[in-house]
């Protein structure tokens, strides 16, 4: 398999991010870690070794990337606010780094599907709906989708564009729509131990598509599936086999 390491200085962070590629072609995947993951969190947890079929016959490729989350969301320390304008300086890393990185080597117009389990599913559903210019598919396991378990109550334009509960509610924009409408839209929980806030989410997300005439396939699987790793092996297995297997 091909796996390649890069890193570099973030104008938008300021300061050094990392990534790894896995594969050599086939539809690129944009991996968002979970709290406080790295980079190489997919591999740790083996959910290359998941999906190494498909990586090596060449029908995906895998871009996996840090987050900033205990500087952004997580960072308890700081005001919600600041919080917030971080995530932003992170949404720009992703868009203006990252994006064209995996461009040039795949072409000027590709898009991608993002992907990510728990904070990484949030962040996947997060970006997915902020810019479907940029993404034609999604598969987010066991993710919120939206801020309240980190800022509670607190609400200002930035949270408020990346809580996809409550801009995707209010959405109205038609060609915006239609692009939701051309993607392949997956969103997946489990209903066992921690997964009670995802459920939540998840049925909200379910009736706002819904109301919108957006399809989405929202499968929520057992009350033995539990929020953690052995199940969302199985799901990214299951649900990349079921678009590009």
């Amino acid at each position: 398999m091909n796996i390649e390491y890069h890193h570099w200085w973030s104008p938008h962070l300021g300061q050094d991010m990392a990534l790894k590629v896995y594969g050599h072609g086939g539809k690129p995947i944009l991996v968002f870690p979970a709290m406080g993951g790295r980079f190489y969190e997919f591999e740790d947890f083996k959910m290359i070794d998941a999906t190494w079929p498909m990586i090596e016959g060449g029908k995906v490729q895998f871009f996996t990337v840090d987050s900033v989350d205990s500087q952004s969301w997580a960072n308890y320390q700081a005001h919600p606010a600041d919080r917030a304008r971080r995530h932003e300086d992170y949404d720009q890393y992703i868009v203006r780094e990252v994006l064209p990185f995996v461009r040039g080597r795949r072409g000027e117009h590709v898009k991608m599907l993002t992907t990510g389990c728990s904070m990484g599913g949030y962040h996947a559903g997060n970006f997915f709906f902020r810019h479907p210019d940029l993404f034609d598919a999604v598969i987010a396991l066991s993710g919120l989708f939206q801020l309240d378990m980190f800022v509670g109550d607190y609400m200002d334009e930035n949270v408020y564009f990346n809580s996809p509960l409550h801009y995707v509610r209010n959405l109205t924009d038609s060609a915006i729509l239609d692009r939701y409408r051309q993607s392949d839209i997956i969103i997946c929980t489990g209903q066992g131990a921690w997964e009670e806030a995802m459920v939540a989410d998840a049925m909200a997300m379910k009736g706002i598509l819904e109301e919108k005439a957006v399809p989405a396939w929202v499968d929520f699987w057992g009350y033995d599936v539990n929020h953690d790793w052995p199940w969302w092996r199985k799901q990214i297995s299951y649900f990349l086999g079921k678009l590009y297997g």
